[in-house]
């Protein structure tokens, strides 16, 4: 890992793992020259940008493009200055090399421990007429990951108003047939890989539902064609943010490909007063020349060691259950302390009392905002609770909704103007609730004191952060008319201001990040709160799409996955406790329903789930995650976590449909040692010991399965 400068040729060449990435300043302007396997450092590298003639930008693959002097397409960014013009010219003015990394002010970031895992570049830009200056920050990881941020600052003397700050951009060049690649969905369907040729224009995805949403991920690849888990060349991008994010893909009339991430240019504005500054957030950038399982991996030991911060990173998570699909609303203190006790008996560790325990929360259209307890359903109070749980062994986990607030609500009738509103306008409430402005100070000190004031009065040692709207009526009431534009990006600085006080007061709890599942599983959460909840849709056939998709880019350690009653709530579907616990357990495991309903053979089968994972938990949150067969391409589904020494390997192998008279399924299994001897066991016991490169190579017979909706699973151990 290392930057290298040739000052003769204005080069800068970053090298680590098996990529480099390379910038030449050119006629003062600083070119976009490589990204790809890595190149010798001693090499020739003059001429590797082409098309760099400064009479003709509209070809110069610019590393922060900028539009009004010849570069017709999208920009990383544009101003607008005092007199309406919104020409600016950044020109290389010097750089900086520095050890380690440095974090982003008030924003989510990769991290280093120490200043031998990365290094960092900075480019100063400036544009001479207006004083507006610009750092380029590049850091680039021991493991080949790159992150990418931008800086502005106002050093004129007139005010700027940024209406575009993207965080990266980069021309690709060399092949005209590359295609898209992303995830798609919506509630109860997230996280659906999607795949595009790209042709002469642009394609974009992004949010505008002020956070990143379940429809688009914050997450965009560029991949040559015939990619797939184990070949193919990938450029990807994702955005370490949880608010309204852009990515674009945009094609020229030469074939490159322009790839551009960041904040959503869509109704944003910010003000710059001289001597103020922006900060974008942070792109991670991946190169895989060994297809989707190489960007995978590379992206979840970064996210896993060097993303998800505190006490529980390198935890192992533990096994719990949440009484929300049991009871609902409608619960007592005696029937939660009896699906504990039944929890207990089963081996499971962590009890999560859902929503309904504060305020007068009888549905969802009262109470938000009301941190207290219902006396009512509770009558001695969460601390008893908690206390009796704790007793049975279980720790106790509680969940929140607190960036929002309901009309019904004590906190609205004393504080109307502190959700999100535009005077005047018609406040669009959805599942009956508003959005607090966490743009604003004294919202979030409220928010802060209610939940610390909890946290420090009873035992919890889980938190289920909910947020189940997007954002309508992007106004404060406390900020001025020409700063109205900023609020989208405020609340989300705001939020993270709140979950940095929140996180760092009690690094203790367990905290995880859910948006009516997975409506805001990105970078810049897992940054807080180490796991998501990954999906509402609890169905085994679905979590099968969800769960694979998740896992393009986010490690399986974040990924919760709960094991819900049947027929299922969100599609009706019967399926095995088998099947459905078998993919649970390939994400943190736990359960989702009323314990006391159990038959005494399922509880024979839920003990045998819960002691399995207890053993393997390590390898799953853990290891590395290799994908042998898509649940997008066909009727199966299989997957395998491996050790980091190849000594041990998970494999799980899903079928959905029976079919009739099948030919035997052979699984080519990944990631294990080609030279190592394997035992290989299963649920019914020992299968055999084969050689690693049989198993690599030739494959691994898959046993019959019978019926519908059937699952295996098979470990292998080194013997030799």
């Amino acid at each position: 890992m290392a930057i290298y400068v040739n000052k003769e040729q204005q080069m800068f060449h970053m090298q680590a793992g098996d990529t480099s990435y390379v910038i030449q300043i050119i006629d003062g302007y600083p070119v976009h020259a490589y990204w790809g396997r890595r190149l010798r450092a001693d090499g020739n590298l003059e001429g590797l940008a082409p098309f760099t003639d400064k009479a003709f930008l509209d070809t110069t693959p610019q590393e922060f493009p900028q539009y009004g002097s010849g570069d017709f397409r999208s920009p990383a960014y544009q101003v607008q200055l005092e007199d309406g013009s919104r020409i600016t010219e950044l020109r290389y003015k010097g750089y900086e090399i520095m050890a380690g990394k440095p974090a982003l002010e008030g924003l989510p970031s990769v991290y280093t421990e120490s200043d031998d895992e990365a290094d960092t570049l900075e480019l100063e830009l400036e544009d001479s007429y207006t004083g507006l200056s610009v750092r380029l920050r590049y850091t680039i990881f021991a493991g080949g990951a790159i992150t990418r941020s931008a800086r502005f600052a106002n050093n004129g003397s007139g005010s700027l108003k940024l209406l575009r700050a993207l965080s990266a951009s980069v021309d690709l060049f060399g092949k005209s047939d590359y295609e898209l690649l992303y995830l798609a969905g919506h509630w109860t369907r997230e996280a659906h890989i999607q795949r595009r040729p790209l042709g002469p224009g642009g394609t974009s995805l992004g949010s505008r539902r002020g956070m990143s949403s379940h429809q688009h991920n914050p997450f965009a690849a560029v991949i040559s064609p015939g990619t797939d888990e184990e070949h193919g060349e990938v450029y990807a991008m994702n955005l370490v943010y949880s608010g309204n994010f852009h990515a674009e893909a945009e094609v020229d009339a030469f074939g490159i490909v322009r790839l551009a991430v960041g904040v959503n240019p869509f109704d944003f504005a910010w003000m710059l007063e001289p001597g103020e500054s922006f900060q974008t957030p942070e792109a991670v950038l991946v190169y895989s020349a060994e297809g989707l399982g190489g960007m995978s991996r590379a992206y979840h030991r970064l996210y896993r060691e060097r993303l998800c911060r505190g006490a529980h990173r390198d935890r192992e998570r533990p096994i719990l259950v949440n009484n929300w699909e049991a009871t609902y609303f409608s619960f007592t203190a005696e029937k939660i302390e009896k699906i504990a006790e039944a929890g207990a008996e089963l081996g499971i560790e962590l009890f999560v009392l859902d929503d309904g325990w504060f305020g007068k929360r009888d549905s969802d259209n009262s109470s938000l905002g009301d941190w207290f307890e219902d006396r009512r359903k509770l009558p001695d109070g969460l601390r008893d609770l908690a206390e009796r749980i704790n007793r049975r062994g279980l720790k106790f986990g509680l969940w929140f909704e607190p960036e929002m607030i309901s009309p019904d609500s004590e906190l609205y009738r004393a504080h109307p103007d502190w959700c999100l509103h535009v005077a005047g306008r018609r406040r669009t409430e959805a599942r009956w609730q508003l959005v607090l402005d966490l743009s604003r100070q004294e919202v979030r000190d409220y928010l802060y004191e209610s939940l610390a004031r909890i946290f420090a009065d009873v035992p919890i040692a889980y938190v289920k952060w909910d947020m189940n709207r997007g954002l309508t009526e992007i106004g404060s009431a406390a900020a001025p008319a020409e700063r109205q534009q900023e609020i989208a990006h405020r609340y989300v600085l705001g939020l993270y201001e709140l979950l940095e006080r929140l996180t760092s007061a009690f690094p203790e709890i367990l905290f995880e990040s859910c948006a009516s599942g997975g409506g805001r599983f990105d970078p810049g959460m897992l940054y807080y709160m180490p796991q998501t909840w990954t999906s509402d849709n609890t169905d085994a056939v679905e979590r099968l799409k969800i769960q694979y998709g998740t896992s393009l880019i986010y490690p399986v350690s974040t990924i919760g996955a709960h094991v819900s009653a049947v027929p299922n709530h969100q599609v009706g579907r019967e399926t095995p406790l088998k099947m459905r616990g078998e993919v649970a357990m390939s994400g943190n495991f736990g359960y989702e329903l009323d314990l006391t309903k159990f038959s005494d053979e399922e509880k024979a089968e839920v003990k045998k789930q819960v002691e399995m994972y207890k053993e393997i938990r390590s390898l799953v949150q853990k290891g590395d995650l290799y994908r042998l067969r898509s649940p997008f391409a066909g009727n199966e589904t299989a997957w395998m976590f491996v050790t980091e020494d190849r000594s041990e390997a998970l494999v799980f192998f899903f079928r959905v449909l029976a079919k009739p008279n099948p030919a035997p399924e052979i699984l080519r299994l990944q990631g294990i040692d080609k030279s190592f001897v394997y035992r290989i066991d299963g649920p019914d016991g020992m299968i055999g010991t084969f050689g690693g490169d049989r198993l690599l190579h030739a494959g691994l017979t898959v046993p019959r399965l019978e019926g519908d909706y059937a699952s295996t699973w098979f470990r292998l151990t080194a013997v030799r």
